[in-house]
């Protein structure tokens, strides 16, 4: 397989060998899940005419919210990131087109999951899906997550938020027009399911026919296998009553045995195929270092007006809703940094202030400053990754004082990886500082590389035309997720530059390892 080249691995006979990291279209007009592999939680997708749109929840890395484009529900492509900087963690977000312009509707955590952090929702908008977009601007909701924008019978906006509560909206969708209103009381699940909490959050609202057709995601977002779940309620009104689905839940993994953990957070679209499709997050079975990965299956209306999920068995292949459409061009996940990537390829977690000029492309390299003491606090440059099997390498050339490297960084309080500063390489794993002292040639010119082959992870280091010489230790990372750190994000490659000085990064590579 060539370098830059992508698998995934499938059951013999299926195959998706595409640039950049696996894909969904199996190229017989068929697709198998996930549409969009690695972490790319709580979908908002829009059907804008004859393409789609979709957003992720970014969390605590930017440029964020990257808005992805389709033709056809299977085959996505980054265009753009939306949002350049915010005042924190990014939760779930709406994105809508309302009287020709395209809004995102974002709540922000000022510290992620911290005390006394104060929610509060903003806006951003643009005349153009590829931009410019604007700026932040604070709405007047406190306190609330899981912003989701509708346009009621009565045409005033609203917007609907987790819990399930609601708010009006002025004309113009950018500040809040009156106070916030319980809307509904969700559906409730047997008690003796094994769910993480009730959750009630996530809501989606479609109007379709006679009814405004309400989701809900309960049950929580990690937590068992079993917890994440799709609930629905319509009404005729969008002040109510909801009225709840009989076939609920819509979406939901009853066992761990299932490929597909704690599916949730579903919005129905309609499909190029004029028929319709839900398309929501789960959990990997055996992977959730992968993060919240997005699917899709089909949804078929009844003839009582509701409707039902009927993807069935979501590790067999389904056929595409346009069959004949093509692949999507391949994505690459390898940079030379001739060209910047930010948002799309690239983000940096937790950035400071000045960071675009901590972070600049120069003479096709990465040049980055040194912060912090490590990676905990030096706002590592994470990237992307959707494969079980893969491989990252880098050339480093180190100014004196710095500290750079490679590692799988999954947020600041669990990663491993290598760092080097021209004589000394420092071991991480398990977000710390490993007792272990690997003994390195002296360098200013540096090369590391991890293989992450299926959760096990080893490393390689090689200075300045040498031969690679592999770590000493290997790892066991199936426990890099969510329910150990509660840290909502996945397992990504990434850069790092701590201390002082500066690091060059060049000649990154990303290559799947063939199953």
């Amino acid at each position: 397989m060539a370098p830059g080249e992508t698998c995934r691995h499938v059951p013999s006979g299926w195959t998706a060998v595409r640039g950049g990291q696996r894909i969904a279209d199996l190229g017989d007009g068929r697709f198998l899940n996930p549409i969009i592999a690695g972490d790319h939680p709580d979908p908002a997708v829009l059907k804008d005419g004859e393409d789609y749109y979709a957003t992720f929840t970014s969390m605590d890395s930017y440029p964020g919210l990257s808005i992805w484009h389709s033709r056809d529900l299977v085959n996505w492509h980054p265009i753009v990131a939306a949002l350049r900087a915010a005042p924190g963690s990014v939760f779930a977000v709406d994105l809508v087109k309302h009287d020709g312009r395209y809004f995102i509707y974002i709540p922000i955590v000022p510290v992620t999951f911290e005390r006394g952090a104060v929610i509060r929702i903003y806006v951003i908008h643009a005349d153009h899906i590829e931009g410019p977009w604007s700026d932040p601007i604070d709405v007047g909701v406190e306190g609330q997550i899981d912003p989701e924008h509708a346009v009621g019978e009565d045409g005033h906006r609203y917007l609907f938020l987790a819990g399930i509560s609601r708010v009006r909206l002025r004309a113009d969708g950018l500040a809040a027009d009156g106070p916030i209103e319980h809307a509904y009381a969700g559906w409730q699940y047997p008690r003796d399911w094994v769910v993480q909490g009730f959750s009630l959050e996530g809501p989606k609202i479609l109007r379709h026919g006679d009814f405004f057709h309400l989701l809900c995601a309960e049950g929580g977002t990690s937590g068992p296998p079993t917890s994440h779940m799709v609930v629905a309620a319509r009404s005729r009104s969008i002040h109510g009553p909801w009225e709840n689905c009989p076939h609920n839940p819509i979406v939901h993994t009853a066992s761990a045995s299932e490929p597909w953990w704690s599916r949730g957070h579903g919005s129905l679209v309609e499909g190029p195929d004029a028929n319709w499709w839900i398309i929501y997050h789960g959990y990997e079975n055996g992977y959730r270092t992968l993060g919240r990965q997005t699917l899709l299956e089909p949804v078929q209306w009844t003839s009582d007006g509701w409707f039902r999920a009927t993807g069935g068995d979501l590790s067999q292949p389904m056929s595409k809703p346009l069959p004949n459409a093509p692949r999507a061009p391949a994505f690459e996940l390898s940079d030379d940094f001739a060209v910047p990537a930010w948002g799309t390829r690239w983000r940096i977690y937790r950035p400071e202030t000045d960071e675009p000029a901590r972070a600049v492309l120069a003479d096709g390299a990465l040049v980055l400053r040194g912060i912090g003491n490590g990676p905990q606090d030096c706002s590592p440059v994470v990237g992307r990754s959707g494969d079980h099997a893969y491989e990252v390498s880098v050339d480093m050339e180190l100014s004196d004082g710095v500290e750079a490297g490679l590692l799988l960084f999954f947020s600041h309080r669990l990663f491993l990886g290598m760092g080097y500063d021209g004589r000394h390489m420092t071991t991480y794993a398990g977000g710390r500082t490993s007792f272990w002292q690997e003994p390195v040639p002296a360098s200013r010119h540096f090369k590391m590389r991890i293989v992450n082959d299926r959760q096990i992870v080893a490393f390689y280091y090689a200075a300045r035309d040498g031969h690679w010489a592999q770590h000493a230790l290997r790892f066991d990372v199936t426990g890099y997720n969510a329910n150990v750190v509660e840290d909502l994000a996945s397992l990504r490659p990434a850069l790092f530059a701590a201390r002082e000085g500066i690091v060059r990064f060049r000649h990154y590579r990303y290559r799947c390892l063939r199953s």
